[in-house]
């Protein structure tokens, strides 16, 4: 009963579950792909002057904006090198994954995990500062809600969290449409503000330059990089579109490239015009009114319907910018999952044919963000551009090697292209890293450095894992549990198996994911039990099952093999359902146990690692009357599964180089 509610409430919650076969209706197409994968991108530019600002005012207060005009015109040109270069990267690896995928084929490992860290990294930072910067708007038009901006921060993004959940279509259409409210506003803001500068010749003033404080110090190179380098804020998000080129509707990687083209003409008129009417204004930061509010008040008065049309769209669309995240680190995640350096479950789509657990973890993680930061996005941007630039930079150093690989003249002009970006987003990390240094940037590298350890240490689990599950040999069943396959086996041994005298009364279902020695241990044990086994997998595809079938009939056991397939992926759901029917059949003399295979590891995050199907099963049968569940545990040595991996390993290459050795 309370399995069926949990489903029944997550049903009405998230919508019904979808099919396997509809998840190409779940693609996007190029009008919803831009504002689910770009908010990021589009959105920056509600702060990304203002970050420029916060570095240059104190120093030259009114005289800023001469610098301020040729730094955003320098980032506009690096924006236009970054989408000229991802548009490559799209055309590379259509599959997605962006500076991973990338890295992976082209720099190894070690780059890749580097990559793929960097990425997590600027992914949850964008959710945490996107949704600080949303209530930021917010609480410039309302300041009685100051008191409450965390609260009102986290909530935000629990409520992006469950728009994802609900699945691409629906977050599409549900944040598609303020994103483009906010496009048209800030482009009525731009266009009438110029106007009545250029033609009506009013320049209002927005902030009393009397009332601001310098230091003393003149222009210097070190002053432009850290201003430069806190711009460059306005260019995150714009790998996210090479990063889920999976996820648009055929042809995949066309609509992917015009999204990106359409991503880059948006930026560039909407951060070039808020700079140029800033600069007009002579607007400067304030902690309790945003630089957007300060223009939208110099422009139509601070109690025009158009002044709260441009705060709300605007504090939506910096709530929305969170939305690119919630799409690329999940799809990020699953490729990780799929080279096992994350637990597997993030591999996994939920019923709405969404990675839910990427999403769930990446709202997480920005949440706890949000509260020890005490919801202030200013200490947090610091951080965001590091790690997007550093990756960034892996892109596009990748993508040279794969056109010099490809050792083709009509490739050489697109590794100049990549080989050009590489050089001047490498440099860019740098003036980042040293800019910020002192303001938090230095914890950048030492967290990706933490993540790239985590995740070699997670696929050196798996691994051993694997080494310690594995059956080299079929006719390894007959020292596991007396018996051998039929291909080596004599007929009266298998006969003499089949009649082995037990209990007739019991019934045993074995549910298991895969042939493995825990299996077949816990098939020993329920031997002992009865002779009316049924071995019980759930496939999610017809292939998946037929590579199923055809692994276990090489073992030849005497039991009843069933196979279901769902095209939902509710496993355990199908699996207790399953349960459920052959309970219901039990006559009253009969009793069924359901036995199941328990992977026992050394260490206690590794249990984080593994899918607890059994936990699940076990606390939803526990008060069954005529249900027993046993799970027989078989032990992982890491340590000692790690030695047999090395030395089956150097096996492998002894027996390759003698090969090779003879062959010559």
């Amino acid at each position: 009963m309370i399995g069926t509610g949990v489903r029944f409430l997550r049903s009405r919650i998230l919508g019904k579950a979808l099919k396997n076969s509809e998840q190409q209706t779940e693609r996007l197409s190029v009008g919803w792909g831009l504002p689910v994968l770009s908010s990021d991108a589009i959105s920056s530019v509600a702060y990304a002057v203002q970050e420029i600002l916060l570095v240059l005012v104190p120093v030259l207060a009114m005289a800023s904006y001469g610098p301020l005009l040729g730094i955003a015109g320098t980032i506009i040109g690096l924006l236009i090198i970054l989408v000229l270069c991802y548009r490559q990267v799209i055309d590379a690896y259509p599959q997605g994954g962006g500076a991973y995928s990338v890295a992976k084929h082209n720099l190894g490992k070690t780059f890749s995990l580097i990559a793929g860290a960097s990425l997590i990294v600027d992914y949850v930072l964008t959710i945490a500062v996107s949704a600080c910067a949303g209530t930021a708007a917010i609480t410039s038009a309302v300041p009685a809600l100051l008191p409450f901006k965390i609260v009102m921060t986290v909530v935000f993004v629990g409520l992006l969290t469950l728009g994802n959940l609900r699945g691409l279509r629906e977050s599409s259409v549900m944040f598609g449409l303020p994103t483009y409210l906010f496009i048209g506003a800030i482009l009525i803001l731009i266009v009438a503000g110029l106007v009545k500068v250029v033609f009506f010749g009013e320049a209002p003033t927005v902030t009393a330059a009397e009332s601001v404080v310098t230091t003393g110090e003149g222009l210097t190179m070190i002053l432009l990089l850290r201003a430069f380098s806190s711009g460059c804020s306005a260019l995150t998000g714009v790998e996210a579109v090479s990063n889920s080129v999976r996820n648009f509707k055929e042809p995949t990687q066309k609509h992917a490239k015009l999204t990106l083209l359409f991503l880059a003409v948006i930026v560039t008129v909407i951060f070039g015009g808020v700079t140029i009417l800033t600069s007009l204004y002579g607007a400067i930061p304030n902690e309790n009114i945003t630089l957007i509010a300060q223009l939208a008040i110099g422009t139509f008065g601070d109690s025009s319907v158009m002044f709260y049309i441009i705060q709300v769209t605007t504090a939506l669309i910096l709530l929305l910018a969170a939305n690119t995240a919630f799409n690329g680190l999940p799809q990020l995640l699953s490729l990780l999952a799929a080279d096992r350096f994350v637990p597997a479950r993030f591999g996994r789509r939920g019923t709405r044919l969404v990675f839910s657990n990427g999403i769930l973890f990446a709202a997480i993680a920005a949440a706890l963000l949000v509260v020890v930061n005490q919801g202030q996005e200013h200490a947090l941007i610091p951080f965001y551009s590091v790690g997007v630039f550093l990756s960034f930079t892996i892109a596009q150093a990748g993508m040279v090697k794969h056109w010099l690989d490809a050792n083709d003249k009509k490739t050489r002009h697109r590794a100049f292209v990549n080989g050009l970006g590489a050089v001047v987003t490498g440099s860019v990390c740098i003036v980042l890293v040293v800019g910020k240094f002192t303001q938090g940037a230095w914890a950048v590298p030492v967290v990706i450095l933490v993540l790239v350890l985590l995740m070699r240490e997670v696929r050196n689990h798996y691994e051993s894992v694997d080494a310690d599950l594995r059956i080299d040999d079929i006719a390894l069943t007959e020292q596991l549990f007396g018996m051998v396959s039929t291909s080596s086996a004599d007929e009266e041994s298998t006969h003499a198996l089949k009649h082995r005298l037990v209990p007739q009364k019991m019934r045993v279902i074995i549910p298991i994911a895969s042939c493995n020695k825990a299996f077949l241990k816990a098939y020993r044990y329920a031997e002992s039990l009865s002779t009316d086994i049924e071995v019980y997998h759930v496939s999610t595809s017809t292939p998946a099952a037929r590579r199923f079938r055809k692994r276990y009939n090489a073992f030849a056991l005497p039991s009843r093999l069933v196979i279901e397939n769902t095209p939902y992926r509710n496993i355990n759901d199908v699996l207790l359902e399953h349960i459920d029917t052959i309970e219901a059949g039990l006559h009253d003399d009969e009793m069924l146990t359901v036995v199941l295979p328990r992977i026992v590891t050394t260490r206690w995050w590794h249990y984080m690692l593994h899918n607890q199907t059994n936990f699940f099963l076990e606390n939803a049968l526990f008060e069954r009357r005529d249900i027993a569940v046993v799970a027989i545990p078989y032990i992982v040595d890491s340590d000692l599964a790690k030695k047999n991996l090395k030395e089956m390993t150097n096996s492998r290459k002894e027996k390759s180089a003698a090969s090779k050795s003879a062959h010559c």
